[in-house]
């Protein structure tokens, strides 16, 4: 985008805008997004960063008023370099908390050379100042909305020690623990109780259809292990060795989502943040994906009826493949009773008291070895189920390998009992690919059947998805959703 259409959002306050770039002020030396509600800086003092990272990394400090860490990340140039993308995810997990670089360059599949350039290209930095930035960013939010101690606050946004968590804040954005709780009004530092849940905010660019998000999970939860109630989705997981859950609802008055964490395990919240962030896709500016699919007559009746669709995703890869498992030629009510009986049979019970959250979904090396007879499921799907468990069990980064999506495909239809349409389901919900599409599903041809009534092929319906390409998989969901 150039300097005159930026300029026009921010003096619009444009809220289609937030966070597909940031405003450094050069008389101010703030960064903000172009929502805030400051008076606007002239043209002549903009400079217009395609990352928080890159005005972080350029000597600017982030705005009080408008809070930067909320900012949707959405930036302009999403959908066309998917190795960035694919990146930012796994920087969102802490990958860079423990790893360097190279490392993660080669898990992309590219020479650190190009690896490094392609994020000066779209990010405005380094992948090391992204981390970096984006711990910040998540210190400041704990700061800003809990009453952690200082000290957790530091170790759970990834910093070794205490110091070094103060040395950058002060260096980077030249605000200290004290600066940033004084403007919430929250004591400088206390004893925590470990049984008080924390609620966090988190943001996304609108349109945004919750009501439909719960329409589509609320037929597929899990029984003990997803609970959808008055408008709240809540759910069970387990992280490094310990148990915890969340309950997500919307905010009327804001585009928000209140997320309230219940987790001993505060090292985990940036994972857990970044897994909901993928679940309910939050991180996708669903403007530009409207105006691309809306371009076809087969999809425009669908986005004027829910322009707020998105792609929704799941919380953990090997749950989900065996759900798709449990889901191969059945409907998603026989579906969900299987998976309920899987799930109580095996599952570990949670030891939480929440309404609906009994169980943790058992692991792969629980199912790996399980007796699933008797729970009504067919004798090839226990066998595909029980190899992928023991797949996934001896190789944890299974779903990791593959750097693209044919690769992946590839990939996943090498187990046994799994076919093209349970591959790009899983690449679609679990692996955040936009363009997977499952083109074999029946759903979808009855949906696009032909005026004399006749279903497409899986192959005719390929054919018809390429002009929908890179956002195939969103056009699949709304599909899916018009179907409901």
């Amino acid at each position: 985008m150039d300097n005159e259409t930026c300029y026009r959002a921010i003096l619009a306050r444009d809220k289609r805008y937030d966070g597909r770039f940031f405003t450094a002020v050069l008389t101010t030396g703030i960064f903000c997004r172009p929502i805030c509600p400051a008076k606007p800086p002239k043209l002549k003092n903009c400079r217009f960063m395609p990352s928080a990272a890159a005005a972080t990394a350029a000597g600017f400090r982030p705005c009080l008023r408008c809070r930067p860490e909320l900012s949707p990340n959405s930036p302009g140039w999403l959908g066309t370099s998917a190795t960035v993308t694919k990146a930012l995810r796994y920087i969102s997990d802490g990958f860079l908390n423990d790893h360097t670089v190279p490392e993660l360059a080669e898990k992309m599949g590219l020479g650190e050379r190009h690896f490094r350039r392609l994020f000066q290209k779209h990010m405005g930095t380094s992948p090391k100042n992204v981390a970096l930035t984006q711990r910040l960013l998540m210190a400041k939010q704990l700061l800003t909305e809990t009453r952690l101690p200082v000290s957790e606050v530091a170790h759970a946004a990834g910093f070794q020690s205490l110091r070094r968590f103060n040395a950058a804040l002060k260096k980077h954005f030249r605000l200290s623990p004290s600066d940033i709780r004084k403007q919430n009004g929250s004591p400088l530092n206390e004893t925590r109780d470990k049984s008080t849940d924390l609620t966090l905010k988190m943001s996304y660019s609108g349109p945004y259809n919750w009501q439909n998000i719960l329409n589509y999970l609320g037929p597929r939860a899990i029984p003990g292990v997803e609970h959808i109630h008055k408008g709240c989705y809540s759910r069970t997981f387990h992280l490094n060795g310990k148990v915890g859950s969340f309950t997500v609802a919307p905010q009327t008055t804001a585009p928000l989502l209140s997320v309230t964490l219940h987790t001993d395990d505060i090292t985990a919240i940036p994972l857990i943040l970044s897994r909901i962030r993928n679940l309910f896709d939050l991180d996708t500016n669903i403007a530009v994906v409207n105006d691309h699919l809306s371009q076809h007559a087969a999809l425009k009746p669908s986005i004027e009826n829910n322009p707020g669709h998105r792609l929704i995703g799941a919380w953990d890869p090997f749950e989900l493949t065996v759900r798709a498992i449990l889901g191969q030629q059945v409907s998603v009510a026989a579906a969900t009773t299987l998976t309920g009986r899987l799930t109580t049979r095996h599952g570990l019970p949670s030891g939480l008291s929440c309404e609906g959250l009994k169980y943790i979904f058992p692991s792969p090396e629980i199912l790996a070895d399980a007796d699933l007879s008797g729970l009504g499921i067919t004798g090839n799907r226990m066998k595909a189920i029980q190899h992928l468990a023991r797949t996934v069990a001896d190789d944890p980064a299974f779903f990791q390998h593959p750097t693209n999506l044919p690769d992946f495909i590839t990939h996943m239809c090498a187990l046994p009992g799994i076919g093209p349409w349970t591959a790009n389901y899983v690449a679609m919900r679990a692996m955040r690919e936009a363009d997977a599409f499952p083109s074999a599903d029946l759903v979808l041809q009855k949906r696009l059947q032909k005026k004399n009534h006749k279903r497409p092929t899986a192959k005719e319906l390929d054919v018809m998805s390429e002009d929908w390409r890179p956002w195939r998989a969103y056009a699949a969901m709304l599909l899916w959703a018009s179907d409901t």
